[in-house]
């Protein structure tokens, strides 16, 4: 038998994978902004069929059980507020996040690595206080040496991000594929053109 015998069950198997659903808190906001709270059609669904969300938005396209027809949602809002957190996880991605992608250093974009400001050798610890995002150049060229040992300085003094701060910030970077359904309620506090 030749193929994934799975494939004869479905007519386009990877067809439906490209429908997510944009994710909004009960007041319309997106539950996060980057990564941005999408959910795949199949959660979208199971969601509206044991109503936990309403229906905002949907796709053209259409799925079927064998006694009913759904059409996939687009934009969905959970009937229940889910409080955001207050406390942000100290993890690489939050770290790149508050940094804004780019080396502390020299602001370089791209091929990042963190580096302990005070160095760990001289008792820095790992801390929002004390890692930024650095290239990979600037990360050699600093070592294990200060700041003024090294001749370098930071484009901004590291510190603990707020919640609502680092949700802001993701904002700035929309992932590569924004379905036209979704704009009204990512940008929904976005100041009106005149």
């Amino acid at each position: 038998m030749d193929g994934d015998f799975r494939t004869e069950f479905v007519r386009e198997p990877g067809a439906l994978k490209h429908f997510p659903a944009l994710v909004l808190n009960a007041d319309y906001r997106p539950l996060s902004y980057y990564p941005l709270s999408l959910w795949p059609w199949q959660e979208a669904v199971k969601a509206a069929f044991l109503q936990r969300v309403d229906i905002v938005s949907e796709y053209d396209q259409v799925v079927h059980s064998p006694s009913m027809e759904f059409k996939i949602p687009s934009v969905v809002v959970l009937k229940d507020y889910v409080k955001p957190q207050k406390r942000v996880a100290f993890t690489r991605f939050n770290l790149f996040l508050r940094d804004e992608f780019c080396c502390q250093y020299c602001g370089a974009r791209g091929d990042l690595t963190f580096d302990h400001v005070v160095p760990r050798a001289a008792g820095g610890i790992t801390s929002w206080e004390n890692v930024v995002a650095a290239c990979s150049p600037c990360n050699l060229r600093k070592g294990s040496k200060s700041l003024r040992m090294a001749q370098m300085s930071l484009r901004k003094p590291p510190r603990a991000p707020a919640a609502e701060e680092l949700r802001n910030m993701g904002r700035k970077f929309p992932p590569n594929h924004l379905h036209s359904s979704w704009m009204d309620f990512l940008y929904w506090d976005a100041e009106l053109e005149a």
